[in-house]
């Protein structure tokens, strides 16, 4: 069993532990619930940021521990601050080391779209983002089937969230997309093994119908990478672990963009 199986096989005993403890009933009942989420569209293409979806992460399976010091207000805020144009949070606690909390904290101290960076398998765990306060959800392809992926979007659509499809590689690509897609992101981290290659979001850029925004997602740790990607048609850049592996992630971000925006 691959990490990402583990992972999967893990999400599903904690869905089924959740629904027993929290209904549909009581997350629509949450403070967040009724908000309006950010389009993700508008702030990404927005000129005046950066199209970095920055990362608050405090570990991962194949890094480990990367920071357990910074606090989650304090690094998304710094973030947005940057100018991050939105928020990726992780809510997956045994392999990332997330919570539930970390995208109500950050929901409370920012004004800039927040993806719930989660292994989405469930119509539950939706509901469940909406009520944390994200806007946007993660459907990675790797462990959805199509039909899964188009009835997910529909139902996040239904709740006002924007939708971020992640694929890895061609075959995803073309099994996968679907009408309600906001974006679609490229993972340059293979989810087997979690070695990363940048080269996969360059082989893919033009196979993604322009109808989409277009995102390339990890292994991504200088400025110039980023203006290749650009200039190859990309919109966004999820970055993360470059900046958290820092003693203050959100003064590391603040010196990227500096070096990004001086050319």
């Amino acid at each position: 069993m691959n990490i990402l199986d583990k992972i999967i096989h893990r999400k599903r005993e904690e869905v089924a532990l959740a629904k027993t403890q929290v209904s549909v009933k009581e997350l629509t009942s949450a403070v967040n619930f009724d908000r309006n989420p950010y389009s993700f569209k508008e702030f990404l293409l927005d000129e005046n940021r950066t199209g970095i979806i920055a990362e608050f992460k405090r570990r991962s399976p194949s890094k480990g521990l990367i920071n357990d010091h910074s606090t989650v207000e304090e690094v998304t805020s710094a973030y947005a601050a940057a100018g991050a144009s939105a928020l990726s949070v992780l809510t997956d606690a045994e392999f990332f080391g997330g919570n539930a909390q970390d995208v109500i904290k950050a929901r409370a101290v920012n004004h800039i779209p927040i993806l719930r960076k989660e292994f989405i398998i469930d119509v539950y765990q939706l509901y469940e983002a909406k009520a944390m306060g994200a806007d946007i959800i993660l459907l990675i392809a790797a462990v959805l089937s199509p039909q899964q992926i188009v009835s997910l979007t529909a139902t996040a659509k239904s709740l006002g969230l924007n939708v971020l499809l992640e694929v890895h590689n061609l075959a995803e690509l073309q099994r996968s997309v679907c009408p309600g897609l906001d974006a679609i992101g490229v993972n340059n981290r293979n989810l087997e093994d979690f070695t990363v290659n940048i080269q996969t979001s360059f082989d893919l850029v033009d196979q993604i119908p322009n109808d989409f925004m277009k995102i390339s997602e990890s292994a991504i740790s200088d400025t110039q990478t980023i203006r290749q990607l650009k200039a190859a048609g990309f919109n966004g850049f999820l970055l993360g672990e470059v900046f958290m592996k820092t003693p203050d992630p959100g003064a590391a971000m603040d010196r990227f963009v500096s070096e990004l925006i001086s050319v």
